[in-house]
Formats: C-alpha cells, sequence, structure tokens
C-alpha cells in the first residue's frame, strides 16, 4: 500500500473487473452494451409516451414508469465504472459493494413512484375523474387520440420484451442483482403498457374507469417489484446470508465450500459465514482442528486456495481456526 492509500499492485491485479475470469468479464461488457442500449430505447419511448399522454391515467402511469426504467441501467452503469477501483486503506474490501447501492437505489425509486401511483390512481377513481381522449388531426384527417396513444404504446411493447430477456440470460452467471433487477423492470414495462392500452380502450368503449384501474394496476406492479428488490438490497447490505441472484434460496455454493473445508485431512468441523459482495463473494471459514492437530499458516493457506479455486465468485477468503463452531454458525448449517 503506497502512502497515499493507492492499491499495491498485487492487490489491484485482482479488484474490480480483474476479479472476474474471462467468461464474466466478457458477459459484463456485453451486459454494459445492452443498458447502454436501454437508455436510447428508453429515451425515445419516455418522450413518445410523454408527447400523447395527455389526461390519460394510464399513460401517465406508463410515462412514469418508462422514466423510472432509466434508473436501474444507469444505476448498473455507474456501478460497473465504480467497481474497477481497486481496494486502498479506506476500502479494504474494494468496491464490489456498488452493485448493491446501485440495487438499493434503483428499489428504492421504484417503491416510492410505485406508492405515489397507488394513491394518485385511487383518488381519480374515488373522485370519479373521467380524463378525455379527443380527437387529433394527422395528415388532413381527425383521429381519435386514443388510436395514436395505442400505437405508441405497442412500439414502446418491443424493446422491453427483447432487452428484458437478455439481461435476464446475463443476471445468473455474473450473479448480477441489478441486471436482474432491470430484467425484471422490463418485464414491468411492457406490461404496463398492455394494460395501458386496455385502459385507453376502455375509455373508447364508454367505461371511464378503465383507464384508472390500468393505472392501479401498474402502481400495484412497481410496489411489488419495489419492495422485492428493496428487501433483497438491505438483505445483501447488512450482512445477510449470501443468496441467489434471483433471492430464491441461500446459494448453494456456501455448502460447497463447507464441505471442501470438511475434506481437509486436518479439519474435524468447518462452518462458513459468506458475505456476498456484488459479483463476488467473501468467505470467512471456521475450522475446527482435528485433535491433536498443530495449526500452522501454510495449512491454513493451502485450505484458503483449495475454497478460492472452487470457483469465480469467491474472491477473498479468511480461514479461521476455532475451538469449537459459533453456535449460530452450526444452527445455520443444520
Amino acid at each position: 500500500m503506497s502512502a497515499r492509500g493507492e492499491p499495491a499492485p498485487e492487490f489491484a491485479a485482482h479488484s474490480g473487473r480483474d476479479a472476474l475470469p474471462e467468461e464474466q468479464r466478457s458477459l459484463l461488457s456485453r451486459a454494459i452494451r445492452l443498458e447502454w442500449i436501454s437508455i436510447a430505447c428508453t429515451a425515445v419511448t419516455v418522450t413518445m409516451v410523454a408527447s400523447l399522454a395527455g389526461q390519460s391515467q394510464a399513460m401517465k402511469a406508463a410515462w412514469i414508469e418508462d422514466a423510472l426504467a432509466l434508473l436501474p441501467p444507469i444505476a448498473f452503469l455507474v456501478a460497473t465504472r465504480r467497481i474497477r477501483r481497486g481496494p486502498t486503506r479506506d476500502y479494504p474490501y474494494g468496491h464490489h459493494r456498488s452493485i448493491g447501492v446501485a440495487h438499493l437505489v434503483a428499489a428504492v425509486a421504484l417503491l416510492n413512484m410505485g406508492v405515489f401511483l397507488l394513491v394518485d390512481s385511487t383518488i381519480s377513481l374515488v373522485t370519479v375523474e373521467r380524463p378525455p381522449v379527443g380527437l387529433t388531426v394527422l395528415f388532413g384527417q381527425a383521429v381519435w387520440s386514443g388510436w395514436l396513444m395505442i400505437a405508441v404504446l405497442v412500439i414502446a411493447c418491443i424493446p422491453p420484451v427483447i432487452l428484458g430477456r437478455l439481461k435476464l440470460a446475463l443476471a445468473e452467471p455474473l450473479h448480477d442483482k441489478v441486471l436482474y433487477a432491470d430484467s425484471d423492470m422490463n418485464k414491468a414495462d411492457w406490461s404496463s403498457s398492455l394494460a395501458s392500452i386496455a385502459g385507453i380502450m376502455g375509455i373508447g368503449l364508454g367505461l371511464w374507469w378503465a383507464d384508472a384501474v390500468a393505472a392501479l394496476l401498474i402502481a400495484l406492479s412497481i410496489s411489488r417489484d419495489g419492495v422485492k428488490n428493496l428487501r433483497a438490497a438491505i438483505r445483501g447490505l447488512t450482512d445477510g446470508v449470501a443468496r441467489t441472484f434471483d433471492e430464491e434460496e441461500p446459494h448453494p455454493l456456501i455448502a460447497r465450500l463447507e464441505q471442501r473445508a470438511q475434506e481437509a485431512p486436518w479439519v474435524l468441523d468447518a462452518a462458513g459465514r459468506v458475505r456476498d459482495e456484488g459479483h463476488v463473494f467473501h468467505v470467512e471459514m471456521f475450522v475446527v482442528p482435528a485433535s491433536g492437530e498443530v495449526v500452522t499458516g501454510a495449512m491454513c493457506e493451502d485450505l484458503r486456495a483449495s475454497l478460492h479455486d472452487l470457483d469465480w465468485k469467491v474472491h477473498d477468503v479468511v480461514i479461521a481456526p476455532v475451538a469449537e463452531l459459533p453456535e449460530h454458525q452450526a444452527f445455520h448449517r443444520g
């Protein structure tokens, strides 16, 4: 470590994107390109929807959700740029957790807007607000504005469907929860567009409440996604047990790490404390030496290297010889 707190060369070589193997670095570059494409497509969609929103609650909701869709890719791009920085004296673990911070930012914004839309749409229903969708002149012909809105929304559905599937395919091999949340947002985008189309058609059929109900459904979808992602982001930033990219279960790598440690000839028992740093994991492995074994630094280093080589996500490993496993670790493992 230099006097200025800059990372030493040996640490810098294993930080940020350099901590990822070649395959994951390639996938990350592809994900970055997808996010730039997402921002460009979303900017065009937001402009088109805003120009036709008028007094339609469903169109306003779709416009707000399209604008929200800019947050995950922007947060992702900022985070992936920040993780390039190596560890320093002030940040000894590096900056991998920037991914978790980006996840939190996107989740909070998503939840706030979901709640806002819930309140706004409910007020529209209670006050019996009847949104006007009138006529517009197009090439000298009077056309119902609803048809233009529907056409724009159909066009707006296409990019999220394609981009969302591509991002989802990259989220698991990268173990990237921001990318997963963004694919979830893309799904909400095209779903909200379909709901908005239904609401506009309802207005055309004289069902004044259809517009507000469609907006309410969109708001519920946004709020559900916001709560899910907020819970996941807080769990990660408060050192909850490392989980899979979709938060469905504790990550199976934890059991594999413990099994590998228990296979060491000098280890009687072992339990791991695994922290999700973003793309990579920090592992603290508690090991109980077998009776009569004298633990040396070389033995711990061999075990550390063995655990590190088990999976690319295993970034930092600490071996902690103990007389007995911590009670909470034994309970968690059992």
